[in-house]
């Protein structure tokens, strides 16, 4: 017979300063919905000063829980003893909330001067609205926070990207958006429902111990449940084939939202996949690892042969190719989930590792496109030929990042990063998906090189240049005052980025440690 010490207690004690990131940024963002109704509009601009300073002051409370012991929202025994947790803000779950918050920082700080056209108020409140999902994803550690956790970061972005009102092409990014990520999210629940009847529990930690002894007639239920909710999470994380919502979505969104989307989408997708697979899943390590493999192959693959075929001409070519770009290095990213479970958890880092250093230089990358935008709204990538000429240190910036993202020096922290991706799979005997990699990383050179020459390249000389100032014919050259917000976060991605290529162990070391 049970006894009362034995039984498990539903009271919960919480610890507030656990979940104090993600509860600052969602109190901020009521903050700011509250106040966008009484402030005039003369004063609007305040409110983005007012997000940076939440989202600041939630990168600053990340520093107490540097230790990565605290955990709440769990179940006791009669002894006080925590038998599952819901909450827990480990090391892996503080990594991941400081490249949230700190991308959506960097978000804020493109986004300040490009507010002009669209609804201030409620823009900070859906940017805010998301991180606060993205920031609690991490550190859930049962399937229902979970799912929450990554639709209140997913309903918010629908309206981001759909922000620019009268613009079709915006309106149809977001619908795409939408309708792709809503199969995802049934097909996720459906997958958990499943889960959770073969099992009876949510928790993470005790499904990794009930689905080693399933009953015979449920397993079947369980491999489905299990393969359902993979298959949500695909979507989530852009891999092949559950990637076509991309291309659209970021060239219709506002350029920093498509940046947003680029870093902390993907960090919030990789972060549910890496918790069900590794924490939750283990004992189906024999079927998610080959799954995982093969879609990291066509991941990558599909991504780097899309944006070769992206003509330099074609209207915002140049976000397409960053977009598609994203898609393969999301293929990356994956190859150490599919190596974790052939060899350990420790091959986690090197994706934990990749993800940094990638949030870095794309956000950067978008930065400079951002800039270019304000004088060439249609992107092409031809409308960045003789950036240097005209704004050197945008262009030394911009080539900067494309290096990393190769992997080519001086971009040292991007070569290290893909060292650490290859020798995981290696290192798992996934000797085939590495070589996969080795030729998908010599196709990516070949448009990450081509256009960082096209930043060298004398600029084009204007068809009617004889023409008299101002006759018909003549396009006049426009300088734009950027934003002082805009230049910073081109500046603050730059140095963070030189910085981890002088000294990359700041990143790498993370590969070599088991986060959990």
């Amino acid at each position: 017979m049970t006894t009362a010490a034995e039984t498990t207690s539903l009271v919960q004690s919480v610890d507030w300063l656990a979940v104090a990131p993600p509860v600052i940024v969602a109190t901020v963002a009521l903050i700011i919905l509250v106040a966008d109704l009484f402030l005039p509009q003369e004063r609007k601009p305040l409110l983005g000063w007012a997000t940076i300073a939440g989202l600041v002051a939630a990168l600053a409370f990340l520093v107490p829980l540097r230790d990565g012991g605290h955990s709440t929202f769990c179940l006791t025994t009669g002894t006080g003893t925590a038998t599952a947790c819901s909450y827990t803000a480990d090391h892996f779950a503080l990594i991941i909330q400081f490249l949230v918050l700190g991308g959506a920082l960097l978000t804020a700080l493109l986004s300040l001067g490009d507010t002009r056209k669209l609804p201030a108020g409620e823009f900070w409140f859906l940017l805010l609205s998301s991180a606060a999902g993205a920031a609690l994803l991490p550190a859930a550690r049962d399937l229902a926070t979970l799912v929450v956790a990554l639709e209140v970061a997913s309903l918010p972005a629908f309206a981001l990207v759909g922000i620019k009102r009268g613009d079709r092409r915006s309106s149809e990014a977001a619908l795409k958006f939408f309708l792709s990520s809503v199969v995802a999210t049934a097909v996720t629940l459906l997958g958990v429902s499943f889960v959770y009847a073969a099992t009876g529990t949510l928790h993470l930690t005790e499904l990794a111990t009930r689905l080693d002894d399933v009953p015979g007639r449920l397993d079947t239920l369980a491999q489905a449940g299990v393969a359902l909710t993979l298959v949500g999470f695909a979507f989530k994380t852009a891999a092949a084939p559950f990637h076509f919502w991309v291309p659209d979505t970021y060239v219709g969104a506002p350029l920093p939202v498509a940046a947003y989307l680029s870093v902390v989408g993907k960090a919030v997708g990789f972060s549910g996949l890496i918790l069900v697979t590794v924490i939750g899943f283990p004992s189906y390590a024999d079927v998610w690892g080959p799954a995982l493999a093969v879609v990291a192959a066509l991941t990558m693959t599909v991504g780097n042969v899309a944006a070769l075929r992206q003509t330099a001409t074609r209207a915002r070519s140049a976000v397409r190719l960053l977009a598609w770009s994203s898609v393969a290095q999301a293929g990356y990213l994956l190859v150490p989930i599919a190596s974790a479970a052939y060899s350990s958890d420790d091959q986690i880092g090197s994706t934990v590792a990749y993800a940094l250093m990638y949030a870095v230089v794309n956000l950067g990358a978008f930065a400079v496109a951002a800039l270019v935008s304000r004088t060439s709204p249609d992107n092409r990538l031809s409308d960045y030929r003789g950036l240097y000429a005209t704004r050197p240190l945008a262009a030394l910036a911009m080539a900067f990042f494309l290096l990393c993202l190769a992997g080519l020096p001086p971009g040292i922290v991007g070569l290290f990063a893909k060292v650490t991706i290859f020798s995981a799979a290696v290192d798992a005997g996934l000797g085939w998906l590495a070589v996969v990699m080795a030729v998908n990383v010599v196709i990516a050179l070949y448009y990450y090189l081509q256009w960082t020459a096209v930043l060298f390249r004398a600029p084009e000389e204007p068809e009617a240049a004889a023409a008299p100032a101002g006759a018909a014919g003549t396009t006049p050259t426009l300088r734009v005052a950027v934003p002082t917000s805009l230049t910073a976060a081109i500046a603050l991605t730059a140095a963070v980025g030189i910085v981890l290529s002088g000294a990359p162990q700041l990143v790498l070391r993370f590969a070599a440690v088991n986060l959990f």
